[in-house]
């Protein structure tokens, strides 16, 4: 079976987080782009990029799940759903 690979730019604050070790989980709001993309699909790693640019950072690790949270916003501070992507080890 062919490995499927989730891919996701970031802003520098969490992919230094998320780089570091202090982040374990990476959340996008639940919309139709995102639902249509996360829900009912199966993916076994994710690379992050850094920014838009070609050249910029990449790092990928294992998912060990995709799950539906409700976490604080930290920009809003309110109450959303959202996709939780739980990190795994980290592949390069």
């Amino acid at each position: 079976m062919k490995s499927k690979t989730l891919f996701l730019i970031l802003k520098k604050k969490w992919f230094d987080k998320i780089n570091s070790g202090k982040k374990k989980e990476e959340y996008r709001l639940i919309t139709p782009f995102w639902t249509k993309r996360l829900l009912n699909r199966e993916y076994d790693s994710v690379i992050f990029q850094l920014g838009y640019n070609k050249k910029a950072g990449r790092m990928k690790f294992k998912i060990e799940h995709i799950t539906i949270k409700n976490i604080t916003q930290w920009e809003t501070k309110e109450k959303v759903n959202v996709y939780a992507i739980r990190l795994g080890k980290r592949i390069s």
